[in-house]
Parts: structure tokens; C-alpha cells; sequence
């Protein structure tokens, strides 16, 4: 997860674009893995630390110190933070709920849906149900995750095209000078 300037990027958003509904909240656990409440009370009873530092060891510190800094109650030192406002600092970094208000649109985007229906072409050849007219690669619509997938993915669509591709209109080398 990456905060930018203008707002959420990196591989893990990304990634939900493909899916997420404009409207619709997500839900983001800023400290997966962990039990959250239990390592806010243990810095609790050992730390003298403020607790955004304490907290900076479980996110960056900039992010720590930006959720401390909307609640009066945090900006003390970790033992000095009442087990309520804890217990309430972990719930809401474990269930961080926003709503999406857009994004960058076309023009950045990375990832986008859309493209030929699998069902109007044949999986073997990349065929279309117009005869002579193939599509391969990320011109149909086939989505999948992060990761190289998409090169795969044209690489095999683009292979199975050109074995089925007729003898006399495969691309010959052209002519050494």
C-alpha cells in the first residue's frame, strides 16, 4: 500500500481496482498478522515512548503520527493512553474504512477491465466468430493478478494464434541486406 499525494496507490490497490464498485467502502487491515490490541497494551506497560513512535514500529512513522494526531487522547506517551482510546486505535487501523472518491481515470490507469468476450472466440486459435480475425492479448478481456499474468497471457494467446494462423500468411523473416 503506497499513499501518494493524491491518494492510495501501490500493488495492493491495484490489484482491488480490478474489482472494487465506485461507491462502494473498502476495508484495509493496517497491521495483518498481528494482534493489535494485545501489542498496544504491551507497549503500554513497558514504553515511556509517545505513542506514535510505538505505533511507528507497526506502520510508518508518518502514517503513525498522522492517526495520532486526530485524537487528543493518543498524543501522550503509550503509558499514558487510556485503554479505551487503545482498544479504539487498534479496531479502527485493523477495519480502516473509506470510500473511494474516483480515480486518475484512463489516463494513469494500470490496470482496466474490458475488451473482446472470451465467448466470441474460439480458446484454440483466438479466432473470432468472424472468420480470418484474431485477438490476443490484453485487447481481450481477461483479467488477472498482478504480477507478469498479463504477459503470460499474451504470450500464449499470441502463440496459439500464430499455430493456427493458415501456412500462407505467417510472417516470413525479412531479407537480410
Amino acid at each position: 500500500l503506497l499513499f501518494t499525494h493524491r491518494g492510495l496507490s501501490g500493488p495492493g490497490v491495484l490489484q482491488i481496482s480490478s474489482y472494487w464498485q465506485e461507491g462502494t467502502p473498502i476495508r484495509l487491515n493496517l497491521a495483518p498478522d498481528m494482534n493489535l490490541p494485545e501489542r498496544l497494551q504491551e507497549a503500554k506497560l513497558r514504553s515511556k515512548k509517545l505513542l506514535s513512535n510505538e505505533l511507528a514500529t507497526l506502520v510508518p512513522s508518518r502514517l503513525a503520527e498522522a492517526w495520532v494526531s486526530q485524537e487528543p487522547a493518543l498524543q501522550r506517551t503509550a503509558a499514558d493512553v487510556p485503554d479505551k482510546a487503545l482498544n479504539k486505535l487498534a479496531e479502527a487501523l485493523s477495519n480502516w474504512q473509506l470510500t473511494p472518491t474516483g480515480s486518475e481515470g484512463y489516463r494513469k490507469a494500470e490496470v482496466t477491465l474490458g475488451g473482446v468476450d472470451t465467448r466470441d472466440l474460439s480458446s484454440q486459435t483466438m479466432e473470432s466468430k468472424q472468420a480470418g480475425l484474431y485477438f490476443i492479448g490484453e485487447v481481450v478481456d481477461v483479467t488477472g493478478w498482478l504480477g507478469g499474468y498479463n504477459f503470460q497471457w499474451a504470450w500464449a494467446s499470441a502463440h496459439a494464434c500464430a499455430q493456427a494462423l493458415p501456412s500462407q500468411s505467417k510472417i516470413e523473416p525479412a531479407a537480410q541486406l
